[in-house]
């Protein structure tokens, strides 16, 4: 999925403008897994892909469920936002989704708990196929909730360090960053001032800086966001201090949060061509697999470096692992054709040369651990690095909840307070948190 579609839903799925899934109206009567596959039958697919080369993509993937089974044919719905599948998933019909894909896998936890999207784990069982064993470990727990494997993986995204080749070698630097150590190292010895500001900045380090978020960073350190109650963790697991402490660190040591955002506000957009890392003027970057062909289209005149975001001192040997997203699938639960419905889901996620077809088409990481072996993907040998992070079990993802991302935004507006200086005590900070979070939570259930 391209990234800025992403970081739209994500935006959308965390914010009060979309309703809560709690008030679909699933379980009817004449909904279920009843229907018979085998007969002549067509099913609805809803996706939120948009640009021209996607919505093809899509096609193509979907003509190759329709000649394996000829008798399901597949109406496609393009452009569909999680608002618009909520609303459909509440009223039901015969032109609403039987199987819905979604960008924000911080609905996952909404859709399962609400009842909105099947559990798929009957399905998978009835097939003799074991997700643990199918999809790369991060993959396989941000589909599910509470048990309840309401959604399947379809591509992902993989977090990664793009570093310029050129600027590297100007400053003696040989090879990318393992440790955050080796990191903090490189990013002040990339960093040329000019003046009040810089010339070149080894790494935007703040909050703002495009992918740079809170979860980014702390995948790095395997966080327990809940602990086995459900009850925020924030406070209690050291990954998180030690996380906000490496960015604070940064931001300090790399001219300090006023100076680093005024130089941000020069800068171009994350997703033209004018992106600082495109123009030289930072020279390493936090970033999503996209970011490679949309870097090269731009032109640079340098040579881009890809390598796993580095890793905490002593984490040193889980060097290679980084942050996992990804694009979600199920099956509605208001769908009269659940066994159709999930034909397609089953052949979108588990086929591998269907996977590894989409993944080619669409330029994402495949979502299944067959597919990310398979010779026939197609890629920049420096994409790679993305295959492996994805594959790596010490990759992580963000759980799901049961209001969404919320979570996610409540550390992430602390993380804005940290390292501006507003909120000076970090274990307070932490406390304040994590109490917030249990709060919203506990009014969404």
């Amino acid at each position: 999925m391209p990234a800025m579609s992403r970081k739209v839903a994500v935006a959308l799925a965390a914010s009060a403008s979309i309703a809560l899934l709690a008030t679909a109206c699933t379980g009817q009567s004449d909904a279920g897994a009843n229907d018979d596959a085998s007969k002549d039958t067509t099913i609805n697919f809803w996706h939120a892909w948009s640009a021209p080369g996607e919505v093809k993509a899509v096609r193509s993937l979907v003509a190759g469920f329709e000649k394996a089974h000829p008798n399901i044919h597949v109406d496609i719905v393009a452009n569909m936002t999680d608002d618009k599948i909520n609303q459909a998933l509440r009223a039901g019909g015969d032109k609403a989704p039987d199987v819905i894909s979604s960008f924000t896998t911080n609905n996952v936890g909404k859709f399962c708990s609400s009842g909105a999207l099947v559990d798929l784990n009957p399905f998978f069982k009835k097939a003799g196929v074991d997700p643990a064993t199918t999809f790369p470990k991060a993959m396989n727990e941000y589909t599910q909730f509470d048990g309840n494997r309401c959604a399947a993986p379809l591509l992902g995204d993989a977090y990664g360090l793009y570093y310029n080749k050129t600027a590297f070698k100007k400053a003696g630097i040989t090879s990318p960053p393992k440790t955050w150590s080796e990191f903090e190292k490189d990013a002040k010895k990339l960093t040329l001032t000019k003046g009040d500001s810089y010339k070149q900045l080894g790494f935007m380090p703040n909050y703002h800086g495009w992918e740079s978020t809170t979860e980014h960073y702390f995948a790095q350190f395997s966080p327990t966001y809940f602990d086995r109650s459900g009850k925020s963790n924030v406070a209690e697991d050291p990954a998180f201090e030690a996380g906000f402490t490496l960015q604070k660190k940064l931001v300090d040591e790399l001219g300090g949060y006023k100076k680093l955002e005024t130089y941000r506000a020069t800068l171009g957009d994350e997703w033209g061509p004018k992106h600082p890392f495109h123009t030289g003027q930072v020279a390493m970057q936090l970033d999503g697999e996209w970011r490679l062909g949309m870097a090269e289209e731009a032109k640079p005149d340098f040579e881009i470096g890809v390598a796993p975001l580095p890793v905490p001192d002593d984490r040193a040997d889980q060097y290679g692992k980084g942050y996992i997203t990804g694009t979600i699938t199920g099956i509605a639960a208001t769908s009269k054709k659940q066994n159709a419905a999930w034909e397609l889901v089953k052949y979108m996620t588990t086929d591998t040369d269907a996977v590894v077809g989409f993944a080619n088409d669409i330029h994402n990481v495949p979502s299944t651990l067959a597919a990310l072996k398979s010779p026939k993907l197609t890629y920049d040998p420096r994409f790679k690095t993305f295959l492996d992070i994805a594959a790596d079990p010490n990759s992580t993802t963000t759980p799901a909840s049961v209001n969404g991302g919320v979570y996610l935004v409540t550390i992430q507006e602390f993380g804005y307070a940290y390292e501006s200086g507003r909120a000076k005590d970090l274990k307070a900070g932490l406390a304040g948190t994590a109490k917030q979070i249990d709060t919203d939570i506990a009014q969404a259930k």
